[in-house]
C-alpha cells in the first residue's frame, strides 16, 4: 500500500493513526500542499486524487480517497482489531462522534479553505480566529456528547474505535491556533491519553518524513 499524504493534514494523520492500528505495512509519499503552489494541484496527482486533496490510497490497483472511506475500507479488509461496535446504536454514536470533526469542524479549516478567506481579504488575525471558533465549538459539542456514550479511557468505552481516530488528530489545529479548550476537559484528556498510544504517536505529524 502507499499512502500519499502531507505531514501536517489532519486527514492524513487519521489513515495513519488506522493502518497503524491494524499493524498494515505501507509506504508514504509526501505532496506538500503549500511548496510551488501545492503539488496537489500537480497533474500527477490529479491523475491519483481528481480533488486534489490529501490522502490517497494506492492498494494494489485500487485508488481510494478520503480519509474516513478509507478508513472504513481497511476496518472491512482488516476486521481485527474492529474499529466499529457491533451494534447499530453504537456504531451509529461512533460514526457522529466522529463526524463532528471529521465533517463538520475539519472541512471549514482546512487549508484551502483559510486560503481562500486569505484571499477574498481576511487579516491573519481574523483568520486564526474563524478556526479557533470552529475547533472549539466542536469539542465543547463532544463534550456535550460523552455523557450518552459508555464511559471509559477513550471516546467509547475502554476500545478504540473510529471515533478516537477522527477526533485526535484535531488537538494539533488546536493547539497551532491556541483554541481554548478548558470548556471541554474530558475530550482533551482522553485526547491526550490517546496521543501517547505507540499507534497514535508514531502518526503524529512530527514524526513523519516529511516534516518541517
Amino acid at each position: 500500500m502507499t499512502l500519499y499524504s502531507y505531514w501536517r493534514s489532519s486527514a492524513s494523520f487519521r489513515v495513519r493513526i488506522a493502518l497503524n492500528i491494524k499493524g498494515i505495512d505501507y509506504q508514504q509519499a509526501a505532496v506538500h500542499l503549500v511548496r510551488n503552489g501545492g503539488e496537489q494541484h500537480s497533474d500527477l496527482y490529479k491523475g491519483i486524487n481528481p480533488q486534489e486533496l490529501v490522502p490517497a490510497l494506492i492498494d494494489g490497483d485500487n485508488i481510494l480517497t478520503q480519509s474516513m472511506a478509507i478508513i472504513e475500507y481497511l476496518d472491512e479488509m482488516y476486521p481485527n482489531p474492529a474499529l466499529l461496535p457491533q451494534a447499530p446504536l453504537a456504531r451509529a454514536k461512533v460514526r457522529a462522534m466522529a463526524n463532528i470533526i471529521a465533517t463538520d469542524t475539519h472541512p471549514i479549516q482546512n487549508l484551502r479553505v483559510l486560503q481562500k478567506l486569505k484571499y477574498q481579504g481576511f487579516s491573519q488575525e481574523q483568520v486564526n480566529s474563524w478556526v479557533v471558533h470552529w475547533i472549539e465549538l466542536g469539542f465543547i459539542s463532544l463534550e456535550k456528547m460523552l455523557k450518552d456514550v459508555p464511559q471509559g479511557q477513550y471516546f467509547y468505552g475502554d476500545t478504540l474505535t473510529l471515533a478516537d481516530i477522527a477526533i485526535a488528530p484535531q488537538l494539533v489545529n488546536a493547539k497551532r491556533f491556541g483554541a481554548d479548550l478548558s470548556k471541554a476537559p474530558r475530550v482533551k484528556e482522553k485526547i491526550d491519553r490517546l496521543m501517547a498510544l505507540p499507534e497514535f504517536d508514531k502518526a503524529k505529524p512530527e514524526n513523519q518524513a516529511d516534516a518541517e
